[in-house]
């Protein structure tokens, strides 16, 4: 495609601020490509050769001497289209960073308090729920312990998620949380890792991941689903590892942005010709959640600046957080079309016959389990200082309230 199309991939890359990239494969390609060419012409000219002789030794040489370079130049254009990030659909906004995004609607009723709100942390600190403080002496900065109530609503989230997705033919999965540098590499996570963002197991070779979404692509790797089988959805439960590189000074209190997190992923292997749809269907399953919450939230579509690396287009859901009066990002949702699939060389076979052709990959989250039990605290926050219970979850939970987990002295 880069070959055929450089103009239509280069503007593509630069709407993600990475023009030069497309250059540079480009180039490798076409002296890779020459190299190859010389190559077959040295070997031919060498099957010519019924015997020994200086002629035929010096050849040899400079077969090997050849050989040894198309490798090289084969992993320079390698490295090069790993630094090449999946082009947006046309119709994407285009902005440099998060300004660009757009809102596409806001749902739900912002609550509306008679004190002034006060922050997660604050509240869950009081009632002995989150500790922040006894992590850090335990594992160091962005760690934190959910206890009492708030480990149960994680798993009465867990298990809301769950409940939904799975009248909805998500078969549930709960993945590895390690996985080989070859093949996170092949699923488009190469900046993840060169941005030293994935916590690496140098003795085992293995990396963390940062979501389940990395360990249930490559469930397909190398795989040919039948056509008549797609979509195939999967809910997946796992923690999440991040360093957060690059985000020091921001949210470094709390459980909003830390080193380990559980949460709850949607993935699906669609039909090309049906991802979008797929995209708006995945994007329904994440409102209807937040719905079931009732907690207030905004969907936005994300710019070309501001999307991840392997999306052609993003949705992200940003829920209210009173304390600050203002939308945070909760979830989000991804298309990442053939981009993940060919790396992991995951296709279908078309119904009609025909060779196998790459199928289109996507992910959303179901909860991210430290933000949603944050924003729940904060919009279900009483003016005593306790939390009342998401209609939805009392089932689960058995209780309306959540109930302070201090000890007494």
């Amino acid at each position: 495609m880069i070959r055929e199309n450089p103009e239509r991939v280069r503007e593509g890359a630069r709407k993600k601020g990475a023009a030069a990239v497309v250059d540079d494969v480009v180039e490798t390609d076409a002296k890779w490509r020459e190299a190859v060419g010389k190559l077959d012409e040295l070997r031919a000219e060498q099957k010519k050769f019924t015997g020994g002789g200086a002629n035929a030794e010096e050849l040899k040489s400079r077969i090997k001497e050849l050989s040894s370079r198309e490798r090289a130049l084969l992993a320079e254009r390698n490295r090069a289209l790993e630094r090449l990030p999946n082009i947006p659909f046309d119709n994407v906004p285009e902005g440099e960073d998060e300004s660009g995004n757009v809102v596409v609607r806001e749902e739900g009723k912002k609550p509306n308090f008679g004190f002034k709100p006060r922050d997660y942390l604050s509240i869950a600190e009081k009632l002995g729920i989150i500790d922040v403080k006894r992590a850090a002496e335990v594992a160091g900065s962005r760690f934190g312990y959910l206890l009492g109530d708030a480990a149960l609503l994680e798993f009465a989230l867990v298990k809301l998620v769950f409940d939904t997705v799975l009248k909805e033919g998500f078969v549930p999965v709960v993945p590895p949380a390690l996985a080989r540098p070859e093949v996170m590499r092949k699923m488009g996570k190469g900046k993840f890792i060169d941005e030293n963002d994935a916590f690496y197991i140098s003795e085992d070779g293995l990396y963390l991941i940062g979501s389940a979404e990395h360990t249930i692509g490559p469930l397909h790797m190398s795989d040919v689903l039948d056509e008549q089988d797609l979509p195939r959805r999967y809910v997946g439960f796992s923690t999440a590892f991040r360093r957060e590189a690059g985000s020091y000074g921001r949210d470094t209190k709390g459980i909003l942005r830390v080193h380990q997190f559980d949460k709850v992923e949607l993935f699906s292997f669609a039909h090309p010709k049906y991802s979008e749809e797929e995209h708006r269907f995945l994007l329904s399953m994440q409102e209807k959640l937040m719905g079931k919450l009732k907690l207030p939230y905004r969907v936005v579509e994300v710019c070309t600046g501001d999307m991840t690396f392997a999306d052609a287009r993003q949705y992200d859901i940003e829920t209210w957080f009173p304390s600050e009066g203002k939308y945070r990002e909760t979830h989000s949702a991804s298309n990442t079309t053939d981009f993940q699939a060919r790396g992991i060389n995951a296709r279908y076979r078309p119904s009609g016959g025909g060779k196998p052709e790459f199928l289109h990959m996507l992910n959303a989250t179901g909860f991210a389990i430290g933000r949603t039990i944050a924003a729940i605290v904060e919009n279900y926050q009483t003016k005593d200082g306790n939390v009342e219970m998401p209609r939805v979850l009392r089932k689960y939970m058995g209780k309306r309230t959540l109930c302070s987990s201090v000890f007494p002295s």
